[in-house]
């Protein structure tokens, strides 16, 4: 029965000794490792990730040598699915998702350092700088990636990933106006940003947004609602005009005039201006009935 137990540590301790040579980044010591865990436990089932992870490291140790830069993007895509479909599952598996992000973190980075001089395009946009810098929870270097891309207001992906750096640098007081934006260009992306926003009252406030909103338009287009949030907010949390006054003119969608006709209503009753909030709420009301009504609950 000790035997039992001495053969089970002996795999185990074999096992570890790969893995610490993988979490301290020494490709060679875990090809040996790796190597006297295959002799010795040939069936051993961690053996096929331990080999991707050194696998991996080996190719970085490889390619800090050439100091090269990706030649085009299809090569950085190249790049980007190895690490992204072999490489990270295999690193989930066996160091857990906090592990995993700590030691994937060298590996991002030298995909987007090898790949910042690729500019951006709309037709393999994860192939940029900038989604690989949020991926390792580089914000500022996120932000600057975006930051040179030309017209990246204008743009959905972009913009997505300025909003999300942002909303990690400087909080969701300095960004409601970004959301906005994003909002009306690319509601489904404000959609995936808020359920991964580091401001749990975010996801308070969509989730209320969703239960009491019905779209005028089309009560089944989840997507088209959200672009709606933004002018809800104000019949919602009325202190917050001055943040989302500083979105950007965008579309000029029903959503985002019904969002510029709620501003000047609020500006216009500070004001007192009785026949000026008349004529406003009326084109509020013909824009977005439902919208007209929530607004009116606090009237």
């Amino acid at each position: 029965m000790q035997l039992d137990i001495f053969e089970h540590s002996r795999d185990v301790m074999l096992r570890n000794d790969v893995l610490l040579a993988l979490e301290q980044h020494d490709a060679t010591r875990s090809r040996a490792a790796w190597q006297t865990l295959h002799q010795e436990y040939a069936q051993d089932e961690s053996l096929p990730a331990l080999l991707t992870l050194t696998e991996a490291l080996e190719a970085r140790a490889r390619q800090a040598l050439q100091r090269e830069l990706f030649a085009d993007h299809p090569a950085l895509r190249r790049a980007r699915l190895a690490l992204q479909d072999a490489t990270a599952p295999a690193a989930l598996r066996l160091m857990g998702q906090m592990g995993a992000a700590l030691w994937l973190r060298p590996f991002w980075q030298d995909l987007a350092q090898r790949g910042s001089h690729l500019p951006f395009r709309a037709d393999s946009e994860q192939d940029h700088a900038a989604p690989m810098l949020l991926q390792m929870g580089d914000w500022q270097g996120a932000l600057d990636a975006v930051a040179r891309i030309e017209s990246w207001r204008r743009i959905p992906a972009p913009l997505a990933w300025m909003t999300q750096a942002k909303l990690h640098l400087y909080g969701l007081q300095a960004t409601w106006g970004l959301l906005a934006e994003l909002a009306w260009l690319s509601p489904n992306r404000l959609d995936a940003l808020v359920r991964h926003a580091p401001e749990p009252s975010l996801q308070r406030l969509k989730d209320q947004f969703d239960a009491e909103f019905e779209a005028a338009s089309d009560p089944t287009d989840a997507a088209a609602e959200l672009s709606w949030f933004p002018a809800w907010l104000l019949t919602e949390r009325p202190q917050l005009v001055a943040a989302l006054a500083q979105a950007q003119a965008s579309l000029h969608s029903a959503p985002e005039q019904a969002m510029r006709l709620l501003v000047n209503l609020l500006g216009l009753e500070r004001q007192g201006r009785h026949h000026d909030i008349v004529r406003q709420r009326k084109s509020l009301r013909d824009l977005n009935p439902w919208l007209y009504g929530a607004y009116m609950k606090t009237r």
